[in-house]
């Protein structure tokens, strides 16, 4: 029996803190050559392959990182894209550590599990540096498929539906396709120019068309959908922002981190010369500590330059964040005020200058299974702050709802869909991605967005 590589797993390069909060460039670097091959020879190849069972859209993970050990990276790119179009992005943002990494046996003894979403992302910068020219169009089988919305979830599902022969078109809202890809995670963690829309030229070359400033519901209703195709799928994603509804929320200098981020990113207001400026305070209080509100406090940082505060009414052990982000937020000089929640926005002339909060303490397990936080008596105080950004989560727009009565949705305003084939109330109407489950993963929305393909290629009689 061969000995096992007791190497341990090998860290990314990144951008320097000091440095990259007066920019937007990427933080993460990836690896080089050199390291990539050298993290390869440290998978196992297992047999039973735990790590495959923790991706949600299954890409054959012993099998690329094979190749990579063969220097083989055409190879490599073949196996993923069986299962991804998306390599470079879910190289990038996908939460490795909780999904194929985390079944990975190496975690607990043997130096760390495999580098798994670093590899990927190797691999797929690989497969944008190619281009499309090997990308060959699939010869067109007379069905139409419309895709409502160019988030990771339609981009899924129009990838697998063009490749089994369907005519298919996206729908998007917006004057970029992307959607949360493009107006809600920072370039520092995930370029546009250079990944994200050269990911999605890839659906270009597989004849998938794009039809920009078009809001399904307004521009075009559902009825003229189901009268042109032949199935429709519905990815619109969560775009509505929770706020706390609290005393002093409709204060100037107060918005949700999807707002914020949005403006920063799909208008690029965070470069100092467009024409969109960003206000952006010189004390900011972020609501929240899930990854959107890492991106909101570092683009807040880098923006505004002063002092940026996340305030979470838990402790760091239950912050949902990656456990990457927060490291780079606390490396970019982000405060954390942890079991502290806020009870009131105060404001001097129509303008947010204080988050009034009150310190808290952990109780019983509620039923997340997450201790509940309790206030403490007397323990009110005023952090000075001239912005407040809220970033307690999304839910899906009400507009699909409203306009397309036909299809059934939870009291939460998410659509109801069999848990199979991701099919909605109406037959031949589809469904995935946070519209479904609310805000979650990019690579759960693809994973739902392949789920339905597979149903739709088989309703239409392709498979």
């Amino acid at each position: 029996m061969a000995a096992i590589n007791q190497t341990p797993r090998h860290a990314t390069r990144v951008q320097d803190a000091q440095e990259r909060i007066n920019n937007f460039k990427e933080v993460s670097l990836g690896f080089d050559d050199e390291t990539m091959h050298e993290e390869a020879l440290r998978c196992l190849n297992c047999k039973t392959a735990p790590c495959v069972k923790g991706c949600p859209v299954n890409i054959n993970i012993p099998g690329f990182i094979a190749k990579l050990v063969e220097n083989d990276k055409d190879g490599a790119l073949d196996v993923i894209s069986q299962s991804s179009l998306l390599p470079a992005i879910c190289g990038r943002v996908c939460p490795q550590e909780k999904q194929c990494e985390n079944n990975c046996v190496r975690k607990l003894k043997l130096g760390g599990s495999v580098a798994i979403g670093a590899l990927e992302r190797y691999v797929g910068d690989y497969g944008l540096q190619k281009g499309t020219a090997d990308i060959k169009m699939p010869e067109k089988k007379g069905k139409k498929v419309a895709v409502v919305g160019s988030g990771p979830s339609g981009l899924a599902c129009a990838a697998d539906c063009a490749k089994a022969g369907c005519q298919v078109t996206i729908f998007e809202a917006f004057h970029k396709p992307g959607g949360v890809l493009i107006y809600g995670i920072p370039e520092f963690r995930l370029p546009k120019k250079n990944v994200v829309e050269k990911e999605i030229d890839k659906l270009r070359a597989l004849g998938v068309e794009i039809k920009l400033n078009m809001v399904v519901g307004k521009t075009i209703t559902f009825a003229e959908l189901e009268e042109e195709y032949d199935a429709i799928f519905i990815g619109s994603g969560a775009g509505l922002p929770m706020f706390m509804n609290i005393p002093g929320e409709d204060l100037n200098g107060v918005s949700s981190a999807n707002e914020f981020l949005t403006r920063s990113n799909l208008m690029g207001a965070y470069n100092p010369e467009a024409i969109t400026p960003i206000y952006c305070g010189k004390a900011v209080a972020v609501i929240g500590a899930g990854n959107v509100a890492m991106d909101a406090a570092r683009t807040a940082k880098r923006i505004g330059k002063g002092e940026v505060y996340i305030i979470y009414r838990r402790s760091r052990e239950e912050m949902p964040a990656r456990k990457e982000e927060i490291e780079h937020a606390e490396e970019e000089g982000i405060k954390f005020v942890l079991l502290t929640n806020p009870v009131e926005m105060i404001g001097e002339n129509g303008r947010v200058s204080g988050l009034k909060c009150v310190k808290m303490e952990l109780g019983e397990p509620d039923a997340s299974g997450r201790r509940r936080p309790v206030a403490i008596e007397g323990s009110e105080f005023v952090l000075p702050v001239d912005q407040v950004i809220v970033s307690l989560g999304t839910s899906p727009n009400p507009m699909i709802k409203n306009s397309c009565k036909d299809i059934e949705f939870s009291p939460k305003g998410t659509i109801l869909v069999d848990e199979n084939t991701n099919r909605t109330s109406v037959d031949n109407i589809y469904a995935g991605g946070d519209a479904v489950t609310g805000a979650a993963t990019v690579i759960l929305a693809m994973g739902a967005g392949r789920k339905a393909a597979k149903a739709i290629i088989e309703q239409l009689g392709l498979n």
